[in-house]
């Protein structure tokens, strides 16, 4: 039984589920991107070097007389560069906020009651020497 319980444990962290719902977001995220790259950045950039070689999509680049299609492949490169830097970018913005609480300094506590009474007994003993 303990071990059902472990499992269940360790599966309802909170750890666990930011981690599954960050997956399932990025998964979503990486097919935004790469319909920004084959839909939009593609036609729009790509366009006339595609027109010079007779194509119409990035993916039927190919080497002549064999399988590789290095398209897809400079498809794929595109959509991690655009990726890499919204995490970058990201990332950064998130940095800069945590600076930014840690940089306010926190107020000194007030010292206690017998803090006080010490320092005012330190005080008078000085007074009379």
């Amino acid at each position: 039984m303990s071990f059902i319980k472990e499992f269940k444990e360790f599966a309802i962290k909170g750890n666990v589920m930011d981690l599954a719902i960050g997956v399932i977001i990025g998964g979503a995220f990486g097919k935004i991107v790469s319909s920004l790259i084959d839909d939009i950045i593609t036609p729009a950039v790509l366009s006339p070097a595609l027109k010079a070689a007779n194509l119409e999509k990035l993916s039927d680049l190919k080497i002549e007389g064999t399988a590789i299609a290095y398209g897809n492949f400079l498809s794929s490169v595109i959509t991690f560069i655009v990726v890499a830097l919204v995490l970058f970018s990201i990332i950064k913005t998130l940095n800069r906020l945590k600076r930014k609480e840690v940089e306010e300094p926190a107020a000194a506590p007030a010292p206690s009651k017998e803090a006080v009474l010490l320092t005012e007994i330190r005080d008078l003993l000085r007074s009379k020497n």
